[in-house]
């Protein structure tokens, strides 16, 4: 971070950006509030208290510019504004919000309140990719206009970093920008800036990508303008000479959207399916709408070929959200598809204005609550002066849900109410099995405790610790319950078997045979109706397991004279017996998953095939099973990129008698007994096995994969080794 001062050119651009702004504002600023605002920020560049950002970005004047941007472009006035250009001052910890509420008043310091704590949310390091983040900021934020400041502060970074050198914080601040703030824009209706928030990220995340469709774009808007005037021209004249009053607009989509099209699709531009739109527009009253609009579609797809498919009728059944259009996809002049929506100007003004109109049905989930809230933010902002409305607008949006971190940033949804066990056991049953309390933001807490939005959660656990009966009543949700009602099955099952052994133990110890029918009949003497409670009391020490072997006794003497029939047969069995329990409870092959965690249930991700001795990490699947991939996994780098809240680390530990199965991709010439010395080298090899074979011969060449199972990766390189020595061998790898 560089010390603060101002370049020649950036107090020039000020200082024009300080007129426009002040003009912008005139009709909305209060007395003394333009005297109020210079005295803090010159006192502020005086004293140097300031600093540029991590691009040396200037942080007055990246706040004027954000500033511009929150009138021009959405409409906010005074206090969105004052809040911009104090906000650095505040950061930074010589201006207190306390003083601006008594220099500004109160909806200024709210506003700053709102972006102190999302910056805090933003220190515990979360996992920004995710929906439960946005609805996190969305809940947290409280006034509106907080969310709005984000957004035009975001895309004003974006227009500035353009040519910057910090390659890595550029990429970050652009994927931020792709997974939270487009999206949030989206969600409000700014779909200008939301498109320019994803053109842009597009452009510094994939810059070939980018240029590649900007320069087909460019080489093409000539005859795309005049296709499109050609297109409209008849449509024109034949909805003229109908009667019908209208007006038509014409567009090219997006460079982000055609990337997406054409990543989806899987095609080169020259595939993407429907490169322009045209929106009829027709001014009509209320009682005509539908009439028209039809009349509309009959005129077009009798003038071109429609496809059926691509048919969405939205005024005979208007969305949920009260979006009312109908959508065509015709073929026009050329063999060029072209979507024509067609709706009238009532329509257009609720698909405009009802910021929730737009996202649905691009694929944006839909929350509790928001509805409601999104269609009538646009419309306050537009007409309410001094934003009293917006000031009363409180979020109660989230009432149902509360949204928690874990140490690592990762963000999870639960309902209000949740305790610190229902979080335990979302983690992992095990996590849950062992669970002894939290530290909710640093703060040690029982796991009785309940979750408040924005807690930062760490388990603490114990092997000591075993599932209860109560809590059944501390869990909130179903998923918990049922994790806590199958560990004290488990628990019980344990607990029977252990009990069972002990017996046997000291049966056999006591050379007494151990006949089932009189332990049943022993069992209901002894007052129990269920031969689950019988063990449990055995396993926790309530019943002496001595008294149990004399009623025992006494019992089989009353039945039946002690005979060598009921003797062990010898000692040595017992041992041997002994010996058979231990193996049964040998460790293989154990992975150590995230922090010290053994006895995870996980898999080997058939993808790349790890085996013993291997660099690995696991995967959290969506079931909550762990999948274990190799860490030059070909999925890795997308995993990573994509779900890193996902991944665990995961490492070996001790070694046992498990084989893995691995492929061989072998490259060679196809000469006489090759193949017989390759399949010689591995049958040679101690502990080795060759399961599959599969050769291909081309050309001269031969291409095959060899399937094997192996004791870990130092067995492979030496195998390796040696395979590669074969004559005629050109190529020999791991898949």
């Amino acid at each position: 971070m560089h010390i603060f001062e101002f370049t020649q050119q950036e107090k020039e651009e000020t200082l024009v950006l300080y007129n426009k702004v002040r003009e912008l504002l005139d009709d909305s600023l209060q007395k003394g509030d333009e005297q109020h605002m210079r005295h803090h920020l010159m006192r502020a560049i005086e004293e140097q208290q300031m600093h540029r950002n991590v691009f040396g970005l200037n942080p007055v004047l990246l706040g004027f510019q954000t500033a511009q941007l929150v009138v021009e472009e959405i409409g906010l006035r005074r206090d969105a504004v004052i809040a911009i250009l104090l906000r650095p001052s505040v950061e930074e910890g010589y201006l207190t919000i306390d003083d601006v509420q008594a220099d500004f008043g109160e909806s200024i310091a709210r506003i700053l309140r709102g972006l102190q704590r999302i910056q805090q949310l933003y220190k515990k390091n979360p996992v920004i990719e995710t929906e439960n983040f946005r609805n996190l900021l969305l809940s947290f934020a409280e006034d509106m206009r907080v969310i709005l400041i984000m957004i035009a502060d975001r895309v004003n970074l974006m227009r500035q970093i353009r040519d910057t050198e910090q390659l890595e914080a550029k990429h970050k601040v652009s994927e931020e920008a792709a997974y939270l703030y487009a999206p949030l824009a989206h969600k409000l209706g700014l779909y200008k800036l939301k498109s320019e928030l994803e053109d842009l990220s597009l452009k510094y995340m994939e810059h070939d990508a980018y240029y590649h469709i900007k320069d087909k774009l460019s080489e093409t808007k000539q005859s795309r303008d005049a296709y499109i005037e050609r297109f409209i021209k008849p449509i024109e004249q034949r909805l003229t000479e109908a009667g019908l009053t209208f007006h038509i607009k014409g567009r090219t989509k997006s460079i982000h959207s055609i990337w997406q099209k054409m990543q989806k699709q899987k095609c080169p531009f020259e595939g993407v399916y429907d490169l322009f739109a045209i929106r009829i527009i027709l001014d009509t009253p209320v009682e005509k709408e539908k009439m028209q609009c039809w009349q509309t579609f009959a005129i077009i797809t009798s003038m071109y070929q429609p496809n059926p498919k691509r048919l969405r009728d939205w005024i005979s059944v208007p969305k949920s959200n009260g979006y009312e259009s109908l959508h065509i996809t015709v073929l026009g002049p050329e063999q060029k598809w072209v979507e024509v929506q067609i709706r009238t100007e009532r329509m257009d003004e609720v698909a405009e204005r009802g910021v929730a109109a737009h996202w649905r049905y691009k694929g944006v989930r839909s929350e509790s609550g928001l509805d409601e809230w999104l269609t009538n933010i646009r419309s306050m902002l537009e007409t309410s002066d001094g934003m009293e409305a917006m000031d009363q607008f409180k979020m109660d949006l989230y009432e149902d849900e509360v949204f928690v971190f874990t140490p690592k940033g990762d963000l999870y949804k639960f309902p209000k109410g949740a305790t610190v066990l229902d979080f335990a056991y979302h983690i992992h049953s095990k996590i849950g099995n062992s669970c002894t309390g939290a530290r909710i933001n640093g703060k040690v807490v029982s796991l009785r405790q309940v979750l408040q939005s924005g807690d930062q959660v760490e388990i603490m656990t114990s092997s000591n610790q075993k599932p209860k009966h109560d809590w059944l009543n501390i869990v909130k949700t179903s998923r918990a319950k049922s994790k806590v009602r199958l560990a004290l099955k488990e628990t019980q099952v344990k607990e029977g078997l252990f009990a069972k052994e002990t017996l046997e133990r000291k049966f056999k110890n006591r050379k007494i045979e151990l006949d089932e029918s009189i332990m049943q009949v022993l069992i209901r003497k002894l007052g129990f109706k269920e031969v689950s409670d019988f063990y449990r009391q055995v396993a926790n020490g309530e019943l002496d397991v001595n008294h149990v072997i004399d009623r025992y006794v006494e019992l089989q003497q009353g039945e039946q004279p002690v005979t060598g029939n009921n003797v062990a047969e010898s000692a040595a069995h017992f041992v041997l017996d002994e010996s058979r329990l231990s193996h049964n409870h040998t460790q293989d092959d154990v992975l150590v998953i995230d922090k010290d965690l053994k006895g995870l249930d996980y898999q080997l991700a058939r993808c790349c095939q790890p085996i013993y001795g291997d660099s690995v990490f696991g995967f959290v699947t969506i079931n909550g099973g762990i999948k274990i991939h190799r860490t030059d996994c070909p999925n890795a780098p997308e995993l990573r990129k994509r779900f890193g809240y996902r991944i665990v680390k995961a490492k070996w530990s001790g070694k046992g008698s498990s084989q893995y199965t691995i492929t061989l991709r072998v490259i060679g010439n196809d000469d006489i007994g090759i193949v017989n010395n390759l399949t010689s080298i591995i049958s040679k090899e101690e502990k080795l096995v060759l399961r599959s074979i599969n050769i291909d011969s081309h050309d001269g060449l031969f291409s095959g994969n060899l399937t094997l199972m192996i004791d870990d990766n130092t067995q492979l390189e030496a195998l390796l080794k040696k395979l590669r020595t074969v004559k005629g061998v050109k190529q020999i790898n791991r898949i």
